[in-house]
């Protein structure tokens, strides 16, 4: 057997270290410079360097007029590929919850220690609205979504380390079917969640986000219900 050390090293650096190339680009608020790129992933400009040409050739990546780098449109093209009988399912009843609420309907999924936005739309008509872009993520242990998903999960697959008051918030959640947040993901936005549990998938939720305001929780959480309950009908049969 392998010293411990060596069984801790990724599979394929290069590969690691290619995909790191894009969750960089992904979380950057623009474009990036192959030195950011390089200072970001700790490794020497010239190993960014090879790793972006190889991910250009893919069209992962693409560069703008000033030589800076972005994520390209072939990853969009991936994207759409995951789960994808999920997404299909779920964009009509998102959309339908979007404008009728007039806020921002996203689908999430549980994802190791993370919850993370698969699909999301935004209201037609709504003067302003907040945006949860596919591919959005963070801790499980946080906002309303996350706690939606906690709530199906045993214990021991939770994170270490959750708190006791995050504990009660999910006990809750789970005896009034549905979780709620403010101030935890993104200053000044309230959130509405519901669990979505569908056969052999990931714990999953359906969540509503929008600027602080004294909306009453229950009636949204109460569409969020049925819109779950649409989407796992279409896939569960």
């Amino acid at each position: 057997m392998p010293p411990e050390s060596a069984r801790d090293q990724p599979a394929s650096q290069t590969l690691s270290r290619g995909i790191r190339v894009l969750e960089v680009l992904a979380e950057a608020t623009g474009p990036l410079s192959i030195d950011e790129v390089s200072a970001r992933l700790g490794v020497h400009r010239s190993v960014a360097y090879r790793l972006v040409r190889t991910l250009e050739d893919h069209a992962l990546v693409v560069r703008d007029a000033g030589g800076r780098l972005a994520l390209g449109a072939r990853l969009a093209a991936l994207a759409s590929r995951v789960s994808a009988d999920l997404q299909a399912e779920a964009l009509p009843e998102l959309t339908a919850v979007a404008n009728e609420l007039g806020m921002t309907c996203f689908l999430a999924v549980h994802d190791r220690d993370e919850c993370v936005t698969l699909a999301s739309v935004e209201p037609r008509h709504a003067v302003a609205s907040v945006a949860q872009r596919p591919g959005a993520r963070h801790a499980v242990t946080v906002g309303a979504p996350g706690k939606a998903i906690l709530a199906q999960l045993a214990p021991g697959e939770w994170p270490p380390g959750a708190s006791d008051a995050l504990r009660a918030q999910v006990r809750t959640a789970g005896e009034r079917g549905y979780a709620t947040s403010a101030d935890e993901v993104i200053p000044t936005v309230q959130a509405v969640a519901v669990p979505l549990a569908l056969r052999g998938r990931p714990a999953a939720a359906i969540a509503v986000v929008h600027v602080a305001s004294p909306d009453d929780p229950e009636p949204i959480a109460r569409r969020l219900e049925r819109c779950a309950a649409a989407i796992r009908s279409a896939l569960d049969g």
